[in-house]
Order: C-alpha cells, then structure tokens, then sequence
C-alpha cells in the first residue's frame, strides 16, 4: 500500500513552494543561483522536485526571499525533511525509474497509451518476467527476480480497496500479437487483462491494426493526475537510459488531447474483451 509520506510527492510540492516565493520576489533562477553562489541548474532541479532538498537549501532560499514567517519556514524544512525519507521501493535497491514510482504511488489516475506490452500495472508474474529478461538481455537472475517483485508490488495501488489507482490504457493491437513467454503466458496475460477490465476502476481498450494511422504512433507515454489540487498533472515518456516528465500546461493539454483522440479511435471496452478474448483463445489452441 502507499506509505504515508512519498518523498517524490514531497520533494515536488516543496519544489512547486519554493517557486512560488521565489516569483513573489520577482526573481529569477539565475539571480538567486547568484546570491547562493550555486549553480543555476541546482536552483532549477530543486523546484522541478528532481533533486533531494535539504533543509540548509531551505533555510538558505527563506533566507534569500526574506521569508519573515516561522510557521512557513518551519512547514518548509519539515517537507524538506520528508523528501529525504524512503519510499517503500528504495528496499529493492537502486531502481532506474524510482521518480516514476513515486509519482505513481501517489497519483489518483493514471492514462497510458502502450504500443509494444502490456503496461506494468495489468502484467503476470511470467509475462513481467519474459519481458524484463528480453528487454534487459544482459540482467542477471537477480536483478530480473527484483524488478519482477517491483512490479508485482507496484500493482497494490490497483487492489486498494477504498481509493484504488482509476486506471485507463489504450493497447496496440500489437501488444497482443507480440509473444512474450510463449503461448501458455500470453493465453495467461490475455485472460488476466479480460479479468481486470471488469473492475469499475479499471477501462481497458484495444486500438486494432485497421484504426492504420492514429495519434499514438509516436509512442508510449502516460498521464498521472494527483489528489492534491496543487499537485500539477505529469506526462510521463519512458527513455533507454533516463526518462523525461512534462509538467508545463501546453505539454499536458497536447498529450490529452491526444489521449481523447485515442479513446475515441480504439474498440469501445465491450468490443475490447470481446477481442481480447478471440486472440487469446488462438493462444490456447497453440
């Protein structure tokens, strides 16, 4: 389940704060690397909730926007000491994609498009393990068997009972035909999607190969939207070797927009299970 306090969401919130005071002074990124004697990158990490904040870099920047109100700077440097703390995925070592988790965990909807798998969230035991070997062709055991059991716990945010993850995924029609782990875990994966569907807070559709050209040919990418009001929405684009999140208000509307032109192209969810459930019994028959 999600902890309590999830440090990505605290670093991001105080990083959205510090924003805020630094644009009250009517200062720039630049001006106030200056009169910390840091780098401008550092002042823009710490408000884009990239990088861990201390509470010296808090004391430092109240100091630096005059903050005269102990309750603020006080609220502040707790923040500041959430943010350090551990989300539950820090137990599994050094995971490439933590960021995202975090966000994850704590996000109140999740929109994804997904042209190549099955998304992390609705996979199997033995599909998520065929596709972390076949994309990691260099992973040992180890660190395959990990990635799988931080996969498997991720999809808790699913099977809450009060306040589950609300989940929408839009799939190519390839992310069914492509065999991943043979035919037994695809007829397995298959049928596990059909099952999930059914749930209220899960909406499952497929865009088929005779859609032909379509607004996701670009590729895979999410859209997270929080609880929190202040918290803003975040486009998520999965990279090889580092990942790239989208905040800015033109970037979510594109990517929503986008997203409404997707759900209105693919197999309406009925039709969807319906599809689902033909190709997987092709899987079973072998």
């Amino acid at each position: 389940m999600a902890s309590n306090v999830n440090p990505t969401v605290r670093r991001r919130r105080l990083g959205q704060e510090l924003r805020r005071l630094r644009e009250q002074r009517g200062m720039t990124a630049e001006e106030v690397a200056d009169r910390l004697l840091v780098s401008q990158s550092k002042i823009s990490r710490l408000e884009n909730g990239r990088r861990s904040i201390s509470q010296r870099d808090v004391r430092d920047l109240c100091g630096v926007y005059e903050v005269e109100d102990r309750r603020i700077v006080d609220s502040l440097m707790q923040m500041a000491k959430e943010s350090r703390q551990q989300g539950w995925w820090h137990a599994f070592g050094d995971i490439p994609y933590s960021v995202y988790i975090g966000l994850e965990t704590d996000a109140a909807s999740l929109r994804v498009y997904e042209p190549q798998v099955v998304p992390g969230l609705l996979q199997t035991p033995a599909y998520a393990e065929a596709v972390v070997a076949g994309a990691l062709p260099e992973a040992s055991g180890a660190d395959i068997e990990r990635r799988v059991q931080v996969r498997m716990r991720r999809q808790e945010r699913i099977q809450e009972g009060r306040h589950p993850l609300r989940l929408w995924a839009v799939l190519d029609e390839s992310v069914l035909r492509r065999e991943v782990g043979g035919k037994a875990t695809m007829a397995e994966q298959l049928e596990h999607l059909n099952t999930l569907s059914r749930l209220p807070h899960i909406t499952l559709q497929v865009m088929p190969f005779s859609m032909g050209a379509h607004p996701g040919v670009n590729g895979q990418y999410a859209i997270l939207e929080f609880p929190d009001a202040s918290d803003s929405t975040v486009i998520y684009l999965e990279g090889v070797t580092s990942d790239l999140y989208l905040e800015k208000a033109n970037d979510v509307q594109s990517y929503s927009v986008m997203y409404e032109h997707l759900r209105a192209q693919a197999l309406n969810p009925d039709q969807t299970r319906e599809f689902i459930e033909k190709v997987a019994k092709e899987y079973a028959r072998g």
